[in-house]
């Protein structure tokens, strides 16, 4: 009858032990009654076992939880004691000793295990329901063996969301419980914490289903789960659970090498141990909801208007700079002499190319013969355009007596900028436009692999559930869609957007200086810094696939894959310094071909370097011997303009008798001053700078080597970079107003970008659990963390560095070539 009361859970269990009497058998098969919180004491052999019954009523709704603790002091693993738990929908068995296995096939031995029994579902019922469990206990053993049973029932199975929770778990004694989101709740995070980073242990998300893998061995082959020391994160989103409740599974591993422990030094070989309870560990677990849906909203808002505003900010400058040049044209142009005060009478450049002499011209005391090697009237119009290879070839000096007066114009003591900006304009543009086009090829050819390749890390985490793979910031890591950290990828979207503003600048620049060129205009054609903007275009190119890498990287941060977030970083530090190198040295700068050659060896020596440069070294050897070498042969180059020549037509020894006759002329014979002082300077500088990075890699052998390679990097641009600018001052050119606003800007937001770069929220040099120790909480927006922050402002920093070297030289733009000096 449906009204009729349920029998108390006493009489069910006495007709399930009469109904057993009555069935017969041997002294193992009647089942004595369990009390829950009472220790039952025996002893069992081979043909002695005993059966314990506990049963319990289950309320409407409620989830109740068993957990069984039992212990034997015998420790002959020959003859273990075996404990089967048996339910209305499962088994669960184990043995004592409990055997767990480390590395190498160390064993480690527990006396003691507690586990906690699947829970019975709750039942859609309105009326109370009657559960009954059965624990078996039984030996192999031929004499008996003692053993202690002890089973209760948990009353704080389920947690709560924000409230704190205390207990203690071991290897052999984990623990998990219940969580079910409450109504308004999309997504929780899981945070849980230790004051003691060992014993490593491991948590666990696992859905609602039997059983439950909660020991070391079989805790990875269910759900989402983490290594911890100190700290563990992990973000759960109730559309990952139909039954939107999980278990929350805590495992104590039997050694720490997993989380960068070591294996205790007691240990030798095959050698058991009984641990027991020596490997306890105190958390706490704490579930907090975690965003909702509009701040990922307001996220993506504020990241595309904050660089928008840069977008708005150029138009108002574009607009001003042409309000100025209009009021400029009505009121009448500079002469073409105004350039001719920038040089003072106190610069120390006092030879000065005569007032008459046109562009591209050589006075007859600097040159052979007085020959003038492009003259106006060889160089094709200016507007005329061609892809002739002839022509091409015809413009390049390749002629001996050409090369004959380099030889002599860039040996020169005090050089001008017309003495290097000899050559036909059209063909030295189209020479810097094939970095544009290569680095597009390159940056097709090396996303695409990438994109793939993290596309599949990814895609692993999410099947595995290991989120030890990724390193995270976990306490900040806002997954949308398959993406577990949305947030660090979104992040990257300043990179793009300024390197495509920053191309648009470039493009009007081009299209302003096209069109000048076009009337013939004479400040254009003979005066300040000549125009080629292929190298600007490549770093514009460059800032975005920075980005693109970055986020790439993001979506999976290991040690494997980190090049991929410095590789154009590399570049971009090499093309600024290319872009500094070429304003005054047009004719002579690298080609694209072979600077995106020494890109590609850099970027192989830090594949190297991440597999080899950590303990290796015979690495660090070899790699500063090439770092030392390299910096002296590029030295040697900017010093003499690039007319020094390793071959000697005279001597099989070529450059080493060269440099034995300059070493004893120089230094032993007169010790004279260098020819080239300015010069000199800076490459000394560089040249200790290089080799004292080399000698700290040759000693301390730092593990994040990409990050060792753009140091130098950086140090190098930054160098030159004072120098270029304590040169021009020294020139007494100007700084104008905008070029000296993004110097101040560049300093200002570089710093502060560095400020949040340093603060380490993860480090994939250490092991996940150890990096886990750094994760802190959001900072911006609740969705941004340090590293975002760092990530918006290096994309600031760095257009505002690409406006430095845009704009560093408009001062000069009314000045004559012969009048702008070479440094």
């Amino acid at each position: 009858m449906a009204g009729r009361a349920a029998p108390a859970p006493g009489v069910l269990l006495c007709a399930l032990l009469c109904a057993a009497a009555a069935a017969g058998g041997g002294p193992g098969d009647n089942p004595a009654p369990g009390a829950f919180g009472h220790v039952y004491r025996g002893a069992v052999n081979i043909s002695s076992e005993r059966v314990y019954a506990f049963a319990y009523r289950s309320e409407p709704g409620q989830v109740d939880a068993v957990r069984v603790y039992v212990n034997s002091s015998s420790e002959n693993l020959q003859y273990p004691v075996l404990f089967v738990v048996r339910q209305q929908k499962g088994v669960l068995s184990w043995q004592v000793p409990l055997i767990f296995r480390g590395l190498y096939q160390r064993t480690y031995n527990y006396q003691e295990v507690s586990r906690t029994l699947c829970p019975s579902e709750p039942t859609p019922e309105t009326r109370p329901s009657d559960q009954i469990i059965f624990v078996d206990v039984a030996s192999m053993a031929p004499f008996n063996i003692a053993y202690e049973l002890l089973v209760t029932r948990l009353e704080n199975f389920q947690l709560e969301t924000n409230k704190a929770f205390n207990f203690t778990a071991s290897p052999s004694q984990p623990q998990y419980f219940l969580y079910k989101f409450p109504q308004d709740v999309d997504s929780v995070i899981i945070n849980v914490v230790s004051d003691a980073a060992y014993p490593c242990s491991v948590v666990s998300v696992q859905d609602i289903v039997c059983p439950v893998y909660d020991l070391d061995h079989n805790v990875e082959f269910n759900g989402v789960y983490q290594s911890m020391t100190k700290q563990a994160a992990i973000t759960v989103q109730r559309k990952d659970f139909p039954g939107e409740q999980f278990f929350v599974v805590f495992v104590i591993k039997p050694e720490d090498y997993a989380c960068g422990g070591s294996v205790p030094s007691s240990i030798h070989g095959n050698v058991n141990r009984t641990w027991n309870l020596q490997r306890t560990k105190n958390l706490q677990v704490t579930i907090v909801p975690s965003i909702k849906k509009s701040v990922y909203v307001q996220a993506m808002f504020f990241s595309f208007l904050s660089f928008l505003s840069f977008y708005l900010g150029s138009v108002v400058v574009a607009f001003v700079h042409y309000i100025r040049v209009q009021r400029k044209a009505s009121g009448g142009r500079l002469s073409p002499e105004h350039g001719s005060g920038m040089m003072t009478s106190s610069h120390p450049i006092s030879a000065s190319t005569p007032e008459g002499s046109s562009y591209g011209a050589i006075d007859e005391s600097s040159s052979s013969g007085g020959r003038q090697l492009s003259s106006p009237e060889r160089r094709p119009p200016p507007g005329s355009d061609t892809d002739s290879s002839v022509e091409e070839e015809s413009d390049f000096d390749t002629m001996p007596e050409i090369e004959s007066d380099k030889n002599i114009i860039r040996t020169k003591v005090f050089l001008y900028l017309s003495d290097l900006s000899r050559k036909d304009r059209r063909i030295v543009s189209k020479k810097y436009k094939i970095y544009f086009w290569n680095i597009i090829t390159i940056a097709v050819f090396y996303a695409l692999p990438v994109i793939q390749l993290v596309i599949t890390y990814q895609t692993v985490v999410n099947v595995t559930g290991n989120q030890d793979i990724c390193y995270y910031n976990f306490l900040c890591a806002h997954p949308l869609g398959v993406l577990s950290a949305f947030n660090n990828i979104l992040s990257n979207v300043g990179h793009m957007m300024l390197g495509f503003l920053f191309l648009l600048i470039v493009l009007r620049r081009d299209i302003l200086h096209r069109r000048a060129m076009e009337m013939k205009d004479i400040y254009t054609l003979e005066y300040g810094i000549p125009k080629h903007f292929g190298l600007f275009y490549a770093m514009g190119i460059a800032l975005m696939m920075e980005g693109v890498l970055s986020a790439c990287y993001h979506v999976c941060p290991n040690y494997s894959n980190f090049q991929f977030d410095t590789s154009f970083m590399y570049m971009i530090a090499g093309l600024c310094m290319l872009k500094l190198y070429q304003t005054r040295h047009p004719d002579i700068n690298a080609s694209a071909y072979s600077a995106y050659a020494s890109f590609a060896v850099v970027i192989s020596l830090a594949v190297l370097g991440v597999v080899f440069g950590k303990n290796d070294m015979w690495f660090w050897v070899i790699f500063s011997l090439i770092h030392v070498l390299a910096s002296l042969a590029l030295s040697t180059q900017i010093y003499y303009m690039g007319r020094f020549k390793i071959d000697d037509p005279d001597s099989d020894m070529g450059i080493f008798r060269r440099a034995v006759m300059v070493l004893y002329t120089d230094c032993i014979q007169q010790c004279s001053r260098p020819m080239y002082m300015d010069r000199m300077v800076l490459l000394i500088v560089g040249n200790l700078v290089n080799w004292s990075f080399a000698i700290f890699g040759l000693v301390y052998r730092p593990r994040d080597f990409a990050s060792y390679i753009l140091g130098i990097f950086i140090c190098n641009l930054l160098l030159y970079l004072a120098f270029y600018i304590i040169m021009k001052l020294r020139s007494s050119e100007k700084l104008l107003p905008i070029p000296m606003f993004c110097i101040v800007a560049t300093a200002v937001v570089w710093a502060a970008a560095l400020y949040f770069f340093f603060q380490t929220l993860s480090s994939w040099e250490e092991t996940p659990a150890e990096s886990r120790e750094k994760n802190r909480p959001c900072i911006l927006l609740g969705f941004f963390d340090d590293h975002d922050v760092w990530h918006f402002l290096s994309a600031a920093a760095l257009f505002f560095s690409f406006l430095v070297l845009l704009t560093l030289d408009d001062d000069l733009d009314t000045v004559r070539r012969d009048k702008i000096p070479v440094f």
